[in-house]
């Protein structure tokens, strides 16, 4: 195999690999996830907070898994988070964004409250 064959293996798998990173987090796009990477990501962020209250006694999760942006599952609803963690008044919301490969991502939203 001569030497521009090679390169022009590696220019096409590179731009191939360069495409398909990031489809996974394409399902978390509107959310306002924190960071997309080629490689890997792992952000978090802050969507609201009441500074003059303590962040709270109570805590909930919820996440949203993507598989290429083909398959996505779960749910992120601040309410249903708050609701099922037996928050009434919510104090401060986290977002966590996790990007692998673009094969898989993770979008959670964590709810403070009492």
């Amino acid at each position: 195999m001569n030497l521009l064959h090679k390169l022009s293996v590696v220019a096409v798998l590179s731009l191939g690999a360069t495409g398909l990173s990031g489809c996974a987090g394409v399902a978390f796009a509107g959310s306002g996830a924190v960071g997309f990477s080629s490689v890997y990501a792992n952000t978090t962020g802050t969507q609201f907070i009441n500074e003059q209250t303590k962040l709270g006694a109570k805590s909930g999760e919820s996440c949203v898994t993507s598989i290429l942006g083909i398959v996505t599952t779960g749910s992120v609803g601040v309410n249903e988070t708050a609701r099922k963690a037996n928050i009434s008044r919510i104090t401060h919301i986290d977002y966590r964004f996790e990007n692998l490969l673009g094969f898989y991502a993770k979008y959670c939203a964590v709810v403070y409250g009492d």
